[in-house]
Formats: C-alpha cells, sequence, structure tokens
C-alpha cells in the first residue's frame, strides 16, 4: 500500500469519527452546541458532493471542447439561411 493511500484512509477515518463524535454528542449531551452542530451540519453537506468525479476528457460519453458553441451557432447560420 502506497504513503499516500494509508494518509488518505487515515484522515478519512479520523474525519468520520470526528463526525460521529459530534452526532452522538448532540443526541446524547445536554451540553452540546454550535460546535458539534457545525460539524455535523459540514460532514452531512459533504456527503452530498459528487466526489466521485474524473476529468471530463476520460468521462464516457463526454462531450468536446466547443461542441454547445458550434451547434448554436450552426443553428443560427441555419435558421436564418432557411428564410425564417
Amino acid at each position: 500500500m502506497t504513503t499516500g493511500r494509508v494518509v488518505r484512509r487515515g484522515a478519512a477515518l479520523g474525519l468520520g469519527a470526528l463526525w460521529w463524535w459530534a452526532v452522538v454528542r448532540l443526541l446524547l449531551a445536554p451540553g452540546a452546541g454550535a460546535v458539534e452542530g457545525a460539524v455535523a451540519a459540514g460532514g452531512w453537506g459533504l456527503s452530498l458532493l459528487p466526489v466521485h468525479c474524473m476529468p471530463k476528457a476520460r468521462a464516457e460519453g463526454a462531450l468536446a471542447e466547443g461542441r454547445w458553441r458550434r451547434a448554436w451557432r450552426m443553428s443560427t447560420v441555419r435558421r436564418f439561411t432557411d428564410g425564417e
């Protein structure tokens, strides 16, 4: 296993433990406050991000750069040459 992979897994484990600590403290401790709420809300918000992305050039079905501009330009040209 590479060092980078170990560091990433360690960071994920540590941040996951921190998030669970905040959630459990919000549910069980009467003195829980803004810090625990911010950690819990921030972790939940991060879970909504699309983190499994890849570069557009490698994505299956990806559109070439400038494809939409060319399509709009061509439709404009056709529209005016068709007599509309």
